[in-house]
């Protein structure tokens, strides 16, 4: 129910919103500065160890599948417990995987401390995090803020990637990590003080709103309720297509390039540091394009701006062998732009796709897209470890994964809207048998 109230005093600093866009986006990054360990790992790993790639691969593998699984279930926890309280406990999971891995011995561990507690932090601030965010705080500028808070994960990356390279190199892998435990540790309070989880808890509406919404009550059976919302999503077409397209998504970003870039230009002869310079480089322009693809989101067709993306990435995955040398040339600073630009750029639009069909379980139903995402990744981060066992090589991976990128702009434009709906304009709108729309019937 809906109360109109009189304006409210503006903080002097702006509107709530904002700072709390900023809290979940300081969060994002301090997550996403773990995601590219495992190919800074892999070289020394190897070394002390004598694991295979395919081994390491397979940590980095579980790590993505469960980033991907959990975050529906943390956007259902978010409704049920509140955003505070599933970002802290996330961020002191991360903290106990990456310290636990310090001390691990054996294979099995690395999977269970990376793999199963960081993926299930990680992955508690997915990018349903940001959809959701995005939903409670704001009506309008929603496109820009899922841009901006998309970007957070690639932008830990660049912050933290040449230190992380540089520590790796002069002082082994081990107090890398320990860097990133305190990082996690000294953020999980700052989200205490700063972050709300709806804008009704400080007596204010939404950013963009004239009117302010009751504080909804919390849904029960957060579990259940992601999966009703993924059983209700999974009989129409736009989750299949949207899901599939997604999951190369993650095959051609974080599945390859996040694991397996850094050795792969080692084989042609490049210093880790320098290939971790290069992925920093990607992570400044994956903002740019980001938060541009959030612009464009709330003007434009997200169908057309998936299919762009995605064509224009798998030409350049297909040209990256021919640009692999032990310096950087100029082309390969071409394709650090160009590649930048493009990489986090597909989420935008999914997420408006997500909230143009599914209404308010759209958080939901993006996360769900967003384990696809994972899994295509989880498959990439194995397969091209194991191709490049095989193979010596990674050349056919990224002859592969262009192909495929191909095929996702096919499946994005295939993607029908509604007959009547105005694309860049989302309207909430709950699917027929989702738990929003019987509660609707309810009321």
């Amino acid at each position: 129910m809906e109360t109109v109230t009189t304006p409210t005093p503006r903080d002097r600093f702006g509107h709530r919103a904002w700072w709390v866009a900023g809290a979940a986006l300081l969060a994002v990054v301090v997550a996403g500065a773990f995601s590219t360990v495992p190919g800074l790992l892999t070289g020394p790993l190897h070394g002390e160890f004598g694991w295979s790639r395919g081994t390491i691969g397979l940590a980095a593998s579980v790590n993505m599948i469960l980033y991907g699984l959990t975050a529906p279930f943390a956007a259902a926890l978010m409704d049920r417990f509140g955003m505070r309280r599933v970002v802290v406990v996330a961020l002191l999971a991360i903290a106990s995987g990456a310290g636990l891995t310090t001390v691990m011995a054996t294979a099995w561990q690395f999977t269970l401390y990376w793999g199963l507690l960081v993926g299930l932090g990680t992955g508690s601030m997915a990018t349903a995090f940001g959809a959701t965010v995005a939903q409670r705080w704001f009506v309008r500028r929603r496109g820009l803020v899922t841009g901006l808070i998309a970007s957070g994960s690639v932008f830990g990356q660049m912050v933290f990637l040449p230190a992380l390279s540089w520590t790796v190199d002069h002082h082994g892998w081990r107090p890398s990590l320990v860097s990133l435990v305190l990082a996690a540790c000294a953020t999980a309070p700052l989200m205490w003080l700063v972050l709300r989880d709806h804008p009704a808890d400080v007596g204010l509406a939404a950013y963009g709103a004239g009117r302010k919404a009751e504080r909804p009550a919390p849904t029960e059976g957060a579990g259940r309720r992601a999966v009703s919302v993924l059983l209700a999503s999974a009989r129409t077409g736009p989750f299949w297509l949207t899901a599939g397209a997604f999951a190369i998504c993650g095959a051609s970003t974080n599945g390859i390039m996040w694991t397996h870039f850094t050795p792969a230009a080692h084989d042609h002869g490049m210093p880790a540091t320098t290939a971790s310079s290069l992925l920093a480089a990607i992570g400044v322009f994956n903002v740019i394009g980001t938060v541009a693809s959030g612009w464009a989101t709330d003007r434009s067709d997200p169908r057309r701006l998936l299919a762009a993306f995605f064509a224009l990435r798998g030409l350049l995955l297909m040209c990256l062998p021919l640009l692999m040398s032990a310096t950087v040339e100029p082309s390969m600073s071409a394709f650090v732009v160009a590649f930048g630009l493009l990489d986090l750029a597909t989420v935008p639009p999914v997420i408006a796709l997500c909230r143009e069909f599914y209404g308010d379980d759209g958080a939901i139903v993006f996360g769900w897209v967003g384990a696809a995402h994972q899994i295509g990744a989880a498959l990439a981060a194995y397969g091209g470890g194991a191709a490049r066992d095989a193979f010596g090589t990674y050349a056919p991976v990224w002859m592969s994964l262009g192909a495929l990128c191909a095929a996702a702009a096919l499946l994005s434009l295939l993607v029908r809207r509604s007959p009547g709906r105005t694309v860049g304009r989302p309207v909430s709108r709950t699917m027929p048998g989702s738990p929003a729309e019987k509660a609707g019937r309810a009321g």
